[in-house]
C-alpha cells in the first residue's frame, strides 16, 4: 500500500513510519524542512511543503492508497492570537487541502487526526465517540478540523477520525516532559490533580492504525486512548512509583495559568475519554493499565 502522511517527523509520525515499512508499505513523508530529520527512515519518501498552502506537493496524495494527516503546531506553548491561529491553521488548512486533492472512487483511506480535546470538559462523564463536541479552544479546533476529514467521504473515500488520548513514548512526548521532573525530585499532581488523564501507549496506538487499516468497516472517530483513563494524581503516583522518586509536590494552578495562560488553565482539566470503537470491534490493548505501561516504557529508557 501507497501511504502518505502529513506531519510525518513528529513524535508519532516517525514511529508509525517505522512501522509501515517494516510491513512493506511504501511510505512517503511531508514536512515543511527541506529535508528529512536524522531520525527519519532512510526508507521513507520526502517531500517539502508547508501543508497550509495548495501546492505541488498536492500531487503526492493524488497517487495514494492512504493518508494519514498528523499534522498540527504543537499546543504545549503559552496561547496568544498568533500561537492560537498557527494551532487552528496547522490542522484545518491542511485538512482542507488533502482532502481537496484525495483520489476521488479510488476507495482511499484517510485517517485524520484529532484529539479527546474534542469534548471539551465534562468532569467525571465517560466520554465515547457518540458524545458531542465541548465549546473551549480546542474542542471549536477539533470540530472544524474534523469537519474538513469527513468532506472526502463525498468522493468514496472512507475516513477514520483518530481521536488521540496523551501519548505516552519512551521516545519523548508527556513523558519527556515529565520524567526530568521526577528524577529531579520535584514531579507531582498538576493543580488539583483530579482532572482525568487519557493517555495511550504508544505501541497500542501504532497497533490501532493498523488495525484501522485492515478493519474496513471502521469509519468515523475512533477513540485513540486507553479503556482505563486515570485521575492526574493517580498518574503522577504510578511515575513516582516506577521511577523511585516521591509524587507529592503539587504545581499549584494559579501558578500554571500565569507561565501558560489559557494553556495552563486547560491542563487542569481533561476528559474520561474511553475507546469504545475499538473495544467494540475486538482491539486488544497490550498495555490497558497506566503502571504496566509506564513500567515498560521507563524501565526501556533506563536500560
Amino acid at each position: 500500500m501507497k501511504v502518505l502522511m502529513t506531519g510525518g517527523l513528529g513524535f508519532v509520525g516517525t514511529q508509525l513510519s517505522v512501522r509501515l515499512l517494516k510491513m512493506g508499505h511504501q511510505v512517503t513523508v511531508v514536512g515543511r524542512g527541506q529535508g528529512p530529520r536524522a531520525y527519519t527512515p532512510q526508507d521513507a519518501g520526502y517531500v517539502s511543503a508547508d501543508t497550509t498552502v495548495k501546492g505541488a506537493w498536492q500531487d503526492e496524495v493524488r497517487d495514494q492508497d492512504a493518508i494519514i494527516n498528523l499534522a498540527g503546531a504543537s499546543i504545549f506553548t503559552r496561547w496568544n492570537n498568533k500561537t492560537k491561529k498557527l494551532i487552528y491553521d496547522s490542522r484545518v488548512l491542511t485538512t482542507r487541502n488533502v482532502v481537496e486533492a484525495m483520489p476521488k472512487g479510488k476507495g482511499a483511506l484517510l485517517c485524520s487526526a484529532s484529539a479527546t480535546g474534542y469534548y471539551g470538559f465534562r468532569a467525571d462523564k465517560e466520554l465515547t465517540e457518540d458524545d458531542t463536541p465541548g465549546s473551549d479552544f480546542l474542542a471549536m479546533v477539533c470540530t472544524d478540523w474534523e469537519q474538513e476529514a469527513r468532506k472526502a467521504a463525498g468522493s468514496g473515500v472512507r475516513v477514520v477520525i483518530t481521536r488521540f488520548g496523551i501519548v505516552l513514548g519512551e521516545t519523548g512526548g508527556a513523558l519527556g516532559q515529565m520524567v526530568p521532573a521526577f528524577k529531579k525530585f520535584v514531579g507531582g499532581p498538576l493543580g488539583s490533580g483530579n482532572q482525568w488523564f487519557p493517555w495511550i501507549h504508544m505501541e497500542d496506538l501504532l497497533n490501532a492504525f493498523m488495525f484501522v487499516f485492515d478493519n474496513e468497516d471502521i469509519n468515523g472517530p475512533v477513540n485513540f486512548c486507553s479503556p482505563n483513563p486515570v485521575r492526574n494524581k493517580a498518574l503522577a503516583k504510578a511515575l513516582g512509583k516506577v521511577l523511585s522518586r516521591p509524587s507529592f509536590l503539587t504545581t499549584p494552578a494559579f501558578m500554571l495559568r500565569l507561565v501558560l495562560g489559557e494553556f495552563g488553565s486547560v491542563l487542569l482539566k481533561g476528559q474520561r475519554a474511553v475507546p469504545a470503537k475499538l473495544i467494540k470491534h475486538g482491539f486488544n490493548f497490550r498495555y490497558p493499565e497506566i503502571m504496566g505501561a509506564l513500567e515498560e516504557l521507563i524501565l526501556k529508557r533506563i536500560r
